[in-house]
């Protein structure tokens, strides 16, 4: 699969947290299509709907654009309105499933993802770093309930996931370093390491050991361990994890037993991939 690289500036944070007027003065850049998407991302996690002042809000938008945004939104099908709450409509999918169509490595994980949790009974994913996030684009899922909802599309912050680390460990350490000074570390749970020391020699030792496991830092009671997924060419294009309840796993076994069946499908995929 053929991977385009993008800039730091191009590839760094969501459109909802870009400042457009990085991108003034060049020809190529379209100020009205980027406003929509800063709108559409506005919505993510949003399931009760929100208003033109909310969007406002969150994508730093005069509340007349916001407003003529959704209303061309809603004029296309992807928006619709009750009152003064907007929310996106099911035919927003369509801008996604382009993606998902046009790129080979989510179809060729699936089968991979859903093979790994039929030997583990934990679901498994994967994902690609996308700035200092990891984003799902694959993801087979057990019938276990979960209080982290993740499907295909959500983001994660990379520093305190397993995916995310492994994916890190691709940095040479110039762009490690240039990550680890700009992030804003938070600590989710009692156990995230948000020392910037800590997390550079965690991320080492995933590069080293090949594999990162996450205990609760993203949520009490978490688990997940990845491993890294690499082309013929050995360059990291993403990574694949599973998760358990930390109650039902201990670390060293989903090390002993897990990293072998999620290795063995990472190379799978990986040599399927150019």
């Amino acid at each position: 699969m053929k991977m385009k690289k993008a800039s730091r500036a191009q590839e760094g944070a969501p459109i909802a947290d870009t400042d457009l007027n990085h991108f003034e003065g060049n020809p190529d850049f379209v100020l009205s299509l980027a406003r929509g998407l800063k709108v559409i991302e506005a919505f993510q996690g949003q399931t009760d709907g929100m208003t033109v002042a909310d969007i406002a809000s969150r994508t730093r938008l005069s509340r007349a654009a916001v407003r003529r945004l959704l209303l061309t939104l809603e004029l296309l099908g992807f928006a619709q309105h009750n009152g003064s709450i907007f929310r996106l409509r099911a035919a927003i999918l369509r801008l996604g499933f382009s993606y998902l169509s046009s790129d080979s490595l989510p179809t060729l994980a699936q089968p991979l993802l859903e093979d790994v949790t039929a030997k583990t009974h934990e679901s498994c994913s994967l994902a690609i770093l996308d700035g200092d996030e990891v984003i799902y684009v694959a993801r087979a899922a057990a019938k276990r309930v979960m209080s982290v909802s993740l499907s295909i599309g959500s983001r994660l912050p990379a520093y305190c996931t397993s995916m995310g680390r492994v994916l890190l460990g691709g940095l040479n350490q110039a762009q490690l370093k240039e990550y680890l000074g700009r992030l804003s570390v938070r600590k989710l749970t009692p156990k995230t390491v948000v020392a910037k020391s800590s997390l550079a020699a965690i991320i080492e030792r995933a590069r080293s050991d090949g594999y990162a496991l996450v205990d609760e830092e993203l949520e009490i009671g978490l688990r997940s361990i990845a491993v890294p997924v690499r082309n013929r060419s050995g360059r990291l294009i993403a990574a694949v994890n599973t998760g358990v309840h930390a109650s039902r796993v201990p670390p060293e076994v989903m090390v002993e037993r897990f990293v072998p069946i999620l290795r063995q499908s990472a190379q799978l995929l990986g040599h399927l991939l150019d």
